[in-house]
């Protein structure tokens, strides 16, 4: 694990104090009484700002331009060399904790270049009420956190957040999936829908349900042996269950449908590296969101109610009903 205290991104503060928060709930032990071998890598807590070769008229509407710049590079550095092997047999899974998420810009950036470099193919599931599909075209606010998807999918106003040295390995379009969004502005509507990027939106989950619509994408991924980076912001939940998050937004999902999701991609077991951002402590209440945080996690390594077998196994040894 890596704490990133990046809070840059967003416009309101306290996202930075996200990962002691996590280690304060628990994370190492819960995730140790699963069974992993659990390396905390500390917090990256600053990075130098660095000169962005934008157009003029495009860095002024990105807010803190030069900080996120370097804060996408030191970031990349760090998330590719811990993936190394790119989720081969025996390699480690990173887990990067934010954090607001312009961390995925470093983040996934470096996960990709790494599959890129071990001839994988690289996967995203953005679980978030937000795409962060805007690009400084489309941004109403300027924050960068809602240019995330944007810049990995390849966008070239975006590009130069990385300089030569480090290889943007963009996300086919077709590899990115978001899932739980309620909150899209009116020009990133426009581009996911010219994009064909696949974007489950709650109207969407309401009417099908989660499981079918993951049993779809996953039985998609297996097919293709993709590297899968799960990205999850906590604003994806409604606020009534996680309400330390600076991005609100009523309607999201419940407590259980969002278990559903990070248990069916344990069983999956394709789930290489993830992200877990936008916790913001400042603005929660005694540590429930994080608490519901850690949980998700240990979701997604393998925590389950039950423990549990294969379809066709899974009832053979209970004793009949009489």
């Amino acid at each position: 694990m890596l704490g990133i205290g990046l809070e840059l991104g967003a416009s309101t503060r306290g996202a930075l104090m996200g990962p002691d928060a996590l280690r304060t709930a628990g994370i190492a032990p819960m995730l140790a009484n699963l069974g992993h071998r659990f390396a905390d890598r500390g917090t990256l807590r600053e990075a130098e700002p660095v000169r962005v070769d934008m157009a003029p008229e495009w860095a002024a509407r990105c807010n803190h331009l030069a900080e996120i710049g370097g804060w996408t590079r030191a970031i990349h550095d760090r998330a590719h060399a811990m993936s190394k092997g790119a989720g081969g047999p025996g390699a480690p899974v990173p887990l990067f904790v934010g954090g607001d998420h312009a961390i995925s810009m470093g983040t996934i950036s470096g996960v990709a270049r790494a599959c890129a470099e071990a001839g994988r193919e690289i996967a995203v599931l953005w679980v978030d009420a937000h795409p962060d599909y805007n690009t400084p075209e489309t941004t109403p606010s300027g924050n960068m956190h809602g240019m995330s998807l944007a810049f990995l999918a390849g966008d070239p106003i975006l590009a130069p957040l990385l300089d030569g040295s480090r290889p943007l390995a963009p996300v086919a379009r077709e590899n990115i999936h978001v899932i739980g969004a309620r909150s899209i502005d009116p020009g990133e509507r426009a581009r996911l829908r010219a994009h064909g990027i696949d974007c489950v939106d709650m109207r969407h989950i309401d009417e099908r349900g989660v499981c079918a619509l993951m049993e779809e994408r996953i039985a998609r991924w297996k097919e293709r042996g993709v590297h899968l980076h799960l990205s999850l912001d906590l604003d994806s939940l409604d606020p009534s269950v996680a309400p330390g998050t600076g991005t609100q937004v009523p309607g999201g999902a419940t407590y259980r449908e969002a278990h559903l999701i990070m248990e069916m991609l344990s069983d999956s077991g394709l789930v290489g590296s993830m992200d877990l951002v936008e916790l913001n402590p400042f603005l929660d209440e005694r540590g429930r969101s994080a608490v519901v945080a850690v949980e998700l996690i240990a979701s997604v390594f393998g925590r389950t109610v039950l423990d549990r077998l294969p379809d066709a196994r899974r009832f053979a040894d209970l004793p009949a009903r009489a």
